[in-house]
């Protein structure tokens, strides 16, 4: 199926890492490597482009604020690939990835870390078991057998779109999921590598406001999801 193929990286402060993400992406696979600068200090955007990716910015802070300024900002394609900016994605899983959309067996494809491989050490317990734990409330809620919330996924642009995602925050990955089993999308997961960030300090494993920001509102999109009830991600 000849379907056109964007990646879409959020970026913040990760000038250590961003260009040889850039560089690893299989460039005859995608239309676009589009990096999202969401107020880096650090050179992070002009070491994107002397990579080969288009640059745009996103002034206010956050995961899914990152990734809805890129999807404003990508002209129209058929599928939109996510990775994280700081190497613990392996692009080289990019073609595994796509092969579930690209023959037409899938809308979202979910990279699962707990399926595939990871580094030691690269995961602390907590995201370890946190991660476990949603999975298992979706795998619950919805009847489909979920393992993770992996960052590493790709979406066809029409379901995307149809899902009208607003997280703005930690939540982004949990409320695409959510609402893909609401709305009935074929998902898939499939195995991937998970590696030690290549440098630079997590963003929100490594802080503790980051790692309580994301467990409430992981909590909150899950307790929506048992309850049945619309959440306000605000």
């Amino acid at each position: 199926m000849d379907l056109v193929v964007d990646v879409l990286i959020p970026a913040r402060d990760e000038a250590e890492t961003i260009a040889g993400v850039v560089r690893s992406v299989p460039r005859g696979l995608v239309r676009e490597v589009l990096v999202v600068d969401n107020g880096s200090a650090d050179g992070t955007a002009e070491l994107a482009r002397e990579a080969g990716a288009r640059v745009v910015g996103a002034t206010a802070p956050g995961y899914g604020n990152a990734c809805l300024a890129g999807l404003q900002a990508l002209s129209e394609g058929d599928v939109v690939v996510f990775l994280v900016a700081d190497g613990s994605d392996d692009p080289a899983d990019l073609p595994a990835v796509l092969a579930p959309i690209l023959e037409g067996r899938a809308d979202l494809v979910i990279g699962s870390r707990t399926r595939g491989r990871v580094e030691p050490g690269a995961m602390t317990r907590f995201q370890r078991a946190g991660s476990v734990f949603a999975a298992a409330v979706l795998t619950a809620r919805y009847g489909q057998v979920t393992t993770d919330l992996g960052p590493f996924r790709a979406i066809r642009r029409d379901a995307l779109e149809a899902l009208g995602m607003r997280d703005r925050t930690y939540g982004w990955t949990i409320e695409m999921q959510i609402k893909a089993a609401r709305k009935g999308l074929r998902v898939v997961e499939v195995p991937v590598g998970w590696r030690h960030r290549q440098g630079g300090s997590p963003k929100v494993a490594g802080t503790l406001r980051g790692a309580l920001g994301a467990t409430r509102k992981i909590l909150s999109w899950l307790r929506g999801a048992v309850l049945g009830e619309a959440f306000d991600p605000r």
